[in-house]
């Protein structure tokens, strides 16, 4: 049974009873290609925390590439097409963002990954909580809106570059996977979306100060429009302090948020705690 296939997935779905629910944000992947090229980067794990696997058609062939995949859905009604789709998968009931995703990571066999075509209306909290249990995965693979993602790569002096741009790009090493346009899913979105991989790396800050350095990042982002100077000064640092920061990370007093590198926001935080 190839889930890939429009019609082989529309009569799949009508034997179930399931309809895309639109309060739920559910489009249906139904692409080989970018089901394969999410599977490659699978290739020689021992497990996988899928998150929304809807009827299961990524699921079906991480089953048959992963030994064991752990499956996180919200909707009862996708129990009974998990089971015929993808029959070896372990499914857990529950909302992602109610769940405790370390619970499920842990007893999962290692090396173990996170992956997940993420609903449009919770993608901003839902990466978040994925990257909280950054500690418990070597890999995550994520489907989201395109313009997500952009936010996401965006480099610095890049006016996509906010603040979950250097949340992200200083926990993981982060690179595209695949464009996923909207004729991929069934039913077809009104957006494109794109696939990205995420590799933990070390952030060189304790737990203590990552809040600390995360709280500086989100500050400086507050008016990303007005200067880096100003976000600061709204935060309550004086005047010179921003200045003398800013001069010692090498950045120029008129910088913009979406300015620093990586290691310009570490020379901040340090001038700045």
């Amino acid at each position: 049974m190839d889930l890939t296939d429009v019609p082989t997935l529309r009569a799949f779905l009508e034997r179930h009873g399931v309809s895309a629910r639109k309060g739920l944000g559910q489009h249906f992947l139904c692409s080989k290609r970018v089901v394969d090229a999410i599977a490659a980067r699978l290739e020689g794990y021992a497990g996988a925390l899928e998150i929304g696997p809807g009827p299961g058609v990524l699921t079906s062939a991480l089953s048959s590439r992963i030994p064991h995949v752990r499956a996180l859905e919200i909707d009862e009604r996708m129990v009974g097409a998990l089971a015929e789709s993808a029959p070896s998968v372990e499914v857990v009931r529950g909302d992602a963002l109610g769940t405790n995703l370390e619970d499920l990571l842990l007893d999962l066999p290692t090396p173990r990954a996170i992956v997940s075509n993420l609903p449009y209306y919770i993608t901003g909290p839902l990466i978040t909580r994925i990257a909280e249990v950054r500690a418990h995965y070597s890999r995550a693979v994520l489907m989201m809106q395109r313009e997500v993602g952009t936010r996401i790569l965006a480099p610095p002096k890049n006016s996509d570059r906010g603040s979950l741009s250097v949340y992200l790009q200083i926990q993981f090493e982060i690179s595209k996977v695949a464009d996923v346009p909207p004729g991929s899913f069934w039913p077809p979105p009104k957006v494109d979306s794109i696939v990205l991989e995420f590799m933990p790396k070390e952030t060189g800050l304790s737990p203590q100060d990552k809040l600390a350095f995360f709280r500086l990042v989100r500050g400086s982002f507050k008016q990303p429009r007005k200067t880096l100077a100003n976000n600061l000064g709204a935060m309550g640092f004086s005047r010179e302090a921003v200045e003398a920061a800013l001069v010692a990370a090498g950045l120029d007093v008129r910088a913009r948020p979406a300015d620093p590198d990586l290691g310009e926001w570490r020379e901040l935080f340090e001038h700045l705690r």
